[in-house]
């Protein structure tokens, strides 16, 4: 593997200050009040894995929640007041910061990609999935330096790909490579973190880089006229995960909880969709600098979220990427299903349900509409 891998020196030197930077940050979130470890702050009854969640918690129950973008949602809608337990959110997103977090007890849950909790696993950190989503849609492109021409996935021989192995990007570039029938030798990887992957492109670093949303759009928009292009890829990458600590589970309230969180986020993520233009204007033209008519496209391009009721599908596919990335690194492969937490596994689909038939309740019927 190491033969495959190379990380420009100044890249290894932002990337190591940016470790430093998310290990002070975990560090000073453990010590705020209400930050302790496994569970400390809620002290509920312990409750086993295999055992019922039960209905109700205290209402002081806290969570530390990275969700940033559900955060805001939630905001939006009106309901961020109206939680049942004591938010304690955090402005953390992504597999390798997300992990350190738990690792310092800092947080008790994260909104990840497919990948996040597979690396966690292999790194011997003990989390569960706790919440399935599926885009309509593919997540990520992939994206080209200024003038390097990509028609096709077979043309990543001999390119220089941007690659994260703890992230949903790098498991994605594993599966691109696998599809076109090219291996490891055939191409270059640099092992970034994602977050550097726009400037890798810029500064010819590397040749190809998965990027997805609004980062794609500012890509494609500044540097599209020297010559940056996209492609789609043909894989399959439309899974997303909420997970936690497996500590927080056993722990009755904070259980208790997270499922009410469960309920709650994925109602917000309809409300996003059922209502594209506050949204679009307070968060990707206002938050994130786009346009209207880009932020439009991000939410038409991602299409409506699901929330299957069955994860036996999520299983499967998880478990091809454990196997794939296995191979690929040399971490011993393990079944998926103990990841996953069946407890929770007809939450998300229930409650969409229930926003679903309160939106039809409150829509107007054809007579109403045609009335005088």
């Amino acid at each position: 593997m190491s033969r495959c891998l190379s990380s420009p020196p100044a890249t290894g030197v932002r990337r190591r200050a940016a470790a430093l930077l998310g290990l002070l940050l975990v560090l000073s979130l453990a010590a705020l009040p209400g930050c302790g470890r496994d569970g400390e702050a809620n002290a509920g009854p312990r409750l086993a894995l295999d055992a019922a969640i039960p209905a109700d918690f205290p209402r002081e129950t806290r969570l530390r929640i990275g969700d940033p973008t559900v955060q805001k949602q939630l905001q939006l809608s009106g309901e961020i007041d109206k939680l049942p337990f004591a938010p304690g959110w955090q402005n953390i997103s992504g597999g390798p910061h997300t992990v350190e977090a738990f690792r310092a007890g800092a947080l008790d849950g994260g909104a990840v990609g497919d990948t996040p909790p597979i690396h966690a696993t292999f790194t011997g950190l003990d989390i569960k999935i706790i919440a399935v989503q599926v885009r309509e849609k593919p997540v990520y492109e992939l994206a080209t330096a200024p003038g390097v021409r990509l028609a096709s996935i077979e043309d990543l021989r001999g390119k220089k790909i941007a690659y994260s192995p703890g992230q949903a990007q790098g498991a994605l570039v594993l599966r691109a490579l696998k599809k076109a029938g090219l291996s490891q030798q055939d191409v270059k990887l640099i092992q970034i973190s994602s977050a550097e992957f726009k400037e890798a492109l810029t500064s010819r670093q590397v040749d190809v880089a998965p990027l997805s949303g609004t980062v794609l759009r500012r890509y494609l928009n500044e540097y599209g006229d020297d010559g940056a292009t996209s492609i789609t890829h043909g894989v399959r990458d439309n899974l997303s995960f909420f997970y936690v600590r497996t500590a927080a589970l056993e722990d009755a309230n904070t259980a208790a909880a997270l499922r009410e969180y469960v309920k709650r986020r994925t109602r917000a993520q309809l409300w996003a969709y059922a209502n594209p233009d506050p949204w679009i204007e307070a968060y990707y033209v206002k938050d994130q600098g786009l346009t209207a008519a880009e932020g439009r496209y991000l939410i038409e391009s991602a299409g409506k979220p699901q929330y299957p009721s069955d994860w036996t599908e999520a299983i499967a596919l998880t478990q091809e990427t454990i196997d794939l990335v296995a191979e690929a690194t040399g971490q011993k492969r393990f079944d998926a299903k103990t990841i996953f937490d069946l407890r929770f596994q007809s939450i998300g689909a229930e409650a969409a349900r229930t926003a679903e038939n309160a939106g039809a309740a409150d829509r107007p019927t054809t007579a109403q509409r045609s009335a005088p």
